[in-house]
């Protein structure tokens, strides 16, 4: 499947004054599972600009939100949404924000290529974190013991598992916990009855993503760029920009490029789905045998 971007990219114009859409200096705070894209983004929109110096602290999503809250910083990347209790305190302190998605993720399961199981429902992953189901068998596998694996619970990513998979209910199952991404794989890639998530840049890296179903009966989807953007992948969630409306200019100017073409081009090649531009999908035919 290849992936295509749409629209067009800022030209460089780095001769603007202080304190403008390309120049100035700002303190971005950054959630750790979106610092590597913002890096990125980072660096070519300064060497776009060379007048423009953003500096990247990285923080969770909530300290990230504090941070501008605080006017600590004018932008805070997060990877979720703001909750509730945000949103309040946003309108009780009178404060206008400006929210923008820019990239599209999943929360991907995998299992050890050797596993037969192909596929799994949101309710079958709850009852394995649960502690409810403890044995491939029960899933059509083989007779051997499942081996959760999970990512440490102050991630978004383990939040947004917690609250799309679990409902909100605590993990009961004896899990193996690993630090990030790449150590659950290294994992699951070891240990033929692992299951552990992991964010859609990870999901073919050594481990076979399960293809996931809402529900029992219901079609399962694998976690592909394609169903993810469309969000029919059921479990798909956003990356966001925020920023305070009375921040400086240089805030604006860096959030118009990361939703630009090129912004968002650096979005899909750190693996995630580019949300701001217009993608589409081209399937390609297998090639015939001229035998």
């Amino acid at each position: 499947m290849a992936l295509w971007l749409a629209g067009c990219s800022p030209q460089p114009n780095p001769g603007r004054e202080e304190d403008s859409l390309t120049s100035g200096r700002i303190t971005i705070v950054c959630a750790p599972e979106a610092s590597r894209l913002i890096e990125r983004e980072r660096s070519v929109f300064e060497a776009l600009y060379p007048a423009a110096h953003i500096g990247i602290r990285v923080g969770s999503s909530r300290e990230a939100i504090r941070a501008l809250f605080a006017a600590e910083c004018p932008l805070a990347v997060i990877t979720r949404e703001l909750d509730v209790e945000e949103r309040a305190a946003a309108v009780r302190g009178g404060l206008a924000l400006s929210g923008y998605r820019f990239a599209r993720d999943a929360v991907v399961a995998v299992v050890h290529p050797g596993n037969p199981i192909q596929n799994i429902a949101i309710e079958q992953l709850r009852r394995i974190y649960g502690g409810e189901i403890t044995s491939w068998s029960e899933l059509g596998g083989a007779r051997a013991p499942i081996v959760p694996v999970v990512q440490p619970m102050d991630l978004d990513l383990t939040q947004f598992f917690l609250q799309q998979v679990m409902g909100g209910s605590a993990m009961k199952a004896r899990a193996y916990t690993a630090a990030d991404d790449s150590a659950v794989i290294e994992r699951v890639g070891a240990d033929r009855d692992a299951i552990g998530f992991v964010t859609l840049a990870w999901a073919n890296r050594g481990a076979r993503a399960l293809a996931v179903a809402a529900l029992v009966g219901m079609p399962y989807l694998r976690p592909d760029p394609e169903a993810v953007y469309k969000g029919t992948y059921p479990l798909t969630r956003f990356y966001n920009l925020y920023a305070r409306e009375s921040g400086p200019q240089l805030a604006n100017g860096f959030i118009t490029f990361v939703t630009s073409r090129d912004g968002q081009a650096l979005v899909e090649r750190e693996g995630l789905v580019p949300t701001a531009v217009p993608v589409r999908f081209v399937r390609r035919s297998p090639m015939m045998s001229t035998h």
